[in-house]
């Protein structure tokens, strides 16, 4: 959790920053100018502080280890993971865009089996698993 946190939180500060970088960094084409009326900039922003502000959420319930935000996330890094893929299929996405939806997945199910255990064992489980 804290990790994705962590990630979240940078990834947010690049796309603000920098937005043709973390356009690169998730396989999509950089063009060299904009046609009046591409709001592409503004959506990474938007975007972009998104991502920051969820970083944010994340590591709150990190430091207050808030629980039911953890299983919270799993469920919906599972729509994302779902979401995303299907943008690659569909071609909406590049196919390296794939690599967002993976991380999704992996954190939701990482996430997922560390609440299991939590739950069947009956003992606490480090915040960030």
């Amino acid at each position: 959790m804290a990790v994705f946190g962590v990630l979240a939180i940078i990834m947010g500060v690049v796309g603000l920053v920098s937005p043709d970088t973390l356009l690169k960094s998730l396989g999509f084409e950089v063009l060299g100018s904009r046609a009046a009326g591409d709001y592409t900039k503004t959506f990474m922003a938007a975007s972009s502080m998104a991502s920051f502000n969820m970083g944010v959420y994340y590591l709150v319930a990190v430091a207050t280890e808030w629980r039911p935000f953890y299983l919270f996330t799993v469920w919906f890094r599972l729509v994302t993971f779902t979401v995303f893929t299907v943008l690659v299929v569909t071609d909406a996405a590049p196919a390296r865009f794939f690599g967002v939806a993976a991380w999704e997945g992996l954190g939701a199910i990482a996430t997922g089996v560390a609440l299991w255990f939590e739950r069947k064992r009956g003992t606490s489980v480090p915040s960030n698993p």
